[in-house]
């Protein structure tokens, strides 16, 4: 039934939260939720509802309760958790990034707000914080929440009863999804009460998956597209809570098999189409942008294949001169040609009983893809200045960042070798369209990196995820990787990696974040850039108007400003006039040298 009139006033909540320098403190909840409530659009004349840039649907729970009820009878009810959990995965991620654009100025509980108010929204339940602990630049979170009212329980009680288990799947998902997209790193949730067990209400606690240890691990399988995939579970391990037991957990290797990681719908997709093709000969054809890892995707197919017993040679094309193609390929009898001393075989040889995986294919010369083509419809290649037939069984997996299509009319590719090769297209989606994957790129790259360099980093600042989130990424993930690698070895031992060290080769950041005007309306902000240094002046500047304040005895003042906020303002001022020369900002404020970097560290700043 829906009533009509005034939005009622969101509940006011106290929780407990740390600050940014890992303090607690007391803060009311929620903020009023208008700012998002402008943010929903309805448009009957064209049938389509808008949350912001996200369209949306307004769905009747019983229609959703007769789906459940069909996924569950027709796939079983992992299967069904499973998709059902992504789903709701997915829907989390798309709002986290909703809650910078609308509060980008606002506190870091006050933004992260914008989840739980969204879900109210929508429609899926009441929300009620109970304990709330964030602190973005360590990567902290610890978070607990009561849901009274699930639309989603309500239907799978009305189906199939009480029961044993808790079935709050898709509302999980959107809390692990938002929350993860929120902080940068992978965060799960588990429903540790729920009416579908007979309790009163839905109880549920998040934080990072390392911290659950074993306990999370059957509720980690239902982030996984496939068993050969990661999901939400990269930074599992058995390990002690905390960010130093973090960096105790071995790091994937770059091209190994934990790399297959992410829990978009694209990047399930593209698992599933592994899955599909893995246990057959057929050839495979991955498409996409430079940088997506098309590779990965290849050493993960021939791992799963029947052929996984068999080597797996990968040439690049691009990088064999056009008259080697033909005996780095097919490989060269001896007195083949004027250097050719000695027999050697090639690489169809090399692969035989593996696989064979050529990367960048669209660069071949026509002369090479006749002969190519010839191989691949035989299964037979002859050595350069040989005579001899080899048969060879090879499966042929490549690659291309070029539209082949568009290549055929051009007249650079044959297209009886495309319907070759055509056999099993996989399209690798570009880490644009998945932005969902970035918090579990994001923590198993700084892993990574922060062990071979053996620096210690603590995460991400809230700025820097802002950026990420917000930079178009040409280079996918290998620049990501570039970018994370440089953020680490820049960023203060002990310090979060910020917008300073990652972004330092000239790339632009088009963020689309909103603030609110001198007139009251919502209007762009700046670059990110900018709104860092704008918002350093804005605190001196409040520091400043609070000493003047407090020296000439003026009352009225209002501003809540410590002793400690005070002394880093004079840190950043001094270092900030000294240029970076921190023995002569160290002069200034008539201290020394070590003495000023105890203090720069002790609060953060970069040294």
């Amino acid at each position: 039934m829906v009533t009509r009139g005034k939005p009622q006033a969101a509940k006011r909540e106290r929780i407990s939260v740390v600050s940014p320098k890992g303090s607690r403190v007391d803060s009311l909840r929620y903020p009023d939720i208008a700012d998002l409530m402008s943010r929903l659009h309805f448009s009957p004349a064209d049938g389509r509802i808008w949350l912001d840039d996200q369209r949306m649907l307004l769905v009747h729970t019983g229609s959703i309760g007769v789906m459940r009820r069909e996924l569950i009878d027709s796939l079983g009810i992992d299967a069904a958790r499973g998709l059902l959990t992504r789903m709701g995965y997915n829907s989390g991620a798309r709002d986290a990034e909703l809650a910078r654009k609308v509060r980008p100025d606002s506190s870091i509980t006050e933004m992260f707000a914008v989840g739980p108010q969204l879900h109210m929204l929508e429609g899926m339940t009441a929300v009620e914080p109970v304990r709330l602990e964030i602190n973005v630049e360590k990567g902290e979170y610890y978070g607990e929440f009561i849901w009274k009212n699930c639309a989603e329980d309500e239907e799978h009680i009305r189906i199939y009863g009480i029961g044993a288990e808790p079935v709050c799947w898709t509302q999980i998902g959107y809390a692990s999804g938002y929350t993860s997209v929120f902080m940068g790193r992978p965060i799960l949730y588990r429903e540790m009460e729920c009416r579908a067990l007979g309790q009163t209400q839905c109880r549920i606690v998040g934080k990072p998956v390392e911290e659950w240890g074993d306990e999370a691990a059957d509720d980690l399988r239902f982030m996984q597209a496939q068993s050969f995939t990661q999901g939400l579970s990269a930074a599992s391990s058995r390990c002690e809570p905390g960010v130093a037991a973090l960096r105790d957990v071995p790091a994937p290797t770059a091209f190994g098999d934990d790399n297959m990681v992410g829990a978009s719908p694209g990047f399930n997709a593209v698992c599933h189409m592994i899955r599909r093709v893995a246990g057959t000969r057929a050839t495979v054809l991955f498409l996409g942008e430079s940088g997506v890892g098309k590779e990965v995707c290849a050493r993960t197919l021939h791992r799963i294949s029947a052929c996984a017993d068999g080597p797996f040679i990968a040439v690049n094309c691009a990088a064999i001169p056009e008259a080697l193609v033909e005996s780095e390929l097919f490989g060269v009898e001896r007195g083949g040609f004027t250097d050719a001393t000695q027999s050697r075989p090639g690489r169809f040889e090399r692969a035989n009983g593996g696989t064979l995986f050529l990367d960048e294919i669209g660069i071949l010369s026509m002369t090479a893809q006749g002969k190519l083509l010839r191989a691949l419809q035989e299964g037979e290649i002859e050595r350069v200045g040989d005579t001899q037939t080899r048969r060879v069984n090879v499966r042929v997996v490549a690659a291309t960042n070029l539209d082949l299509k568009d290549e055929i009319r051009a007249g650079r590719f044959r297209e009886d070798l495309y319907f070759r090769l055509n056999v099993f297209p996989i399209r690798v989606p570009s880490l644009r369209e998945r932005r969902e994957d970035l918090p579990v790129l994001l923590n198993h790259m700084l892993r990574k990196y922060r062990e071979r360099h053996s620096r210690d980093v603590t995460g991400f600042t809230g700025r820097a995820l802002d950026a990420m989130l917000n930079y178009g990424w040409p280079g996918n993930i290998r620049e990501m990787e570039n970018i994370v690698e440089r953020g680490v070895i820049l960023a203060p031992d002990g310090g979060a990696i910020d917008i300073g060290h990652l972004f330092t080769s000239g790339e632009t950041i088009d963020a689309k974040l909103f603030g609110l005007g001198t007139d009251g309306s919502l209007a762009p902000s700046g670059s990110l850039l900018e709104q860092a240094a704008k918002g350093q002046e804005a605190e001196v500047e409040r520091v400043t108007r609070k000493v003047n304040s407090l020296l000439m005895g003026l009352a009225g003042d209002v501003d809540t400003t410590s002793l400690d906020d005070i002394e880093t303002a004079l840190l950043r001022s001094a270092v900030q006039r000294a240029q970076g020369n921190l023995s002569a900002a160290a002069r200034t404020l008539g201290i020394t040298r070590p003495q000023l970097v105890y203090r720069l560290k002790s609060r953060g700043l970069r040294v």
